[in-house]
């Protein structure tokens, strides 16, 4: 008997807007992304490139406008979200598990972002960027379709960047959908690249 297919991910937003507190952070902003697609959002500091991963993630909502979303999500910000006295490989265990994640699943995320001889260290000793590889970890195991990766490559070398890169390109390629955002311009090819201006549309 065939196995079922999970549907492919799919991600739009049409006209969206969002007031935080009394400052339209974000007006009049489309975007659509598919399978295999990954969209590089810039733009200056209060642009409203969080505001935007986070809506996404559900944990915002818009004013107004539509926004539709097939697929699991995944959110990587400046919120580490693992406890800081397990250690990396428990902490990194428990989301994992809920995810339901194979055991050679967490092994891998951990590998893929150079974790290994950290696994066994508690998180709260871990330096700024062991922290973001850790996040960014914890994403690769949840099995999301979709990941939000807000501002990844801060505080990452130069070998922990490429890993990243490596990481994003092989869930592009496996189907995935991916939203950086990045003060940076893309590093790897991307399917689109969205630059904010200050007022929150696309420049």
């Amino acid at each position: 008997m065939s196995s079922r297919q999970a549907p492919s991910p799919i991600l739009s937003l049409e006209n969206v807007a969002v007031i935080r507190g009394n400052r339209l952070v974000l007006r009049d902003l489309s975007l659509a992304a598919r399978s295999g697609d990954i969209i590089w959002i810039r733009g200056a500091n209060g642009c409203g490139k969080s505001t935007l991963l986070r809506l996404v993630a559900g944990l915002l909502s818009a004013n107004s406008g539509a926004i539709h979303a097939d697929g699991r999500i995944a959110l990587a910000d400046e919120n580490l979200a693992l406890d800081a006295n397990l250690t990396v490989e428990t902490a990194l265990k428990f989301w994992a598990d809920m995810d339901g994640a194979s055991p050679a699943q967490q092994i891998t995320a951990l590998a893929n972002m150079g974790l290994q001889d950290l696994s066994k260290i508690p998180v709260r000793f871990l330096s700024t960027g062991q922290r973001k590889r850790a996040s960014i970890a914890r994403v690769l195991a949840s099995k999301a379709d979709i990941w939000l990766l807000d501002e990844p490559y801060n505080g990452l070398d130069s070998a922990s960047c490429a890993r990243l890169d490596q990481a994003i390109t092989d869930h592009a390629a496996s189907g995935g959908i991916i939203l950086v955002a990045a003060h940076q311009p893309p590093t790897i090819n991307v399917a689109d690249s969205l630059v904010l201006d200050r007022t929150g549309v696309a420049a």
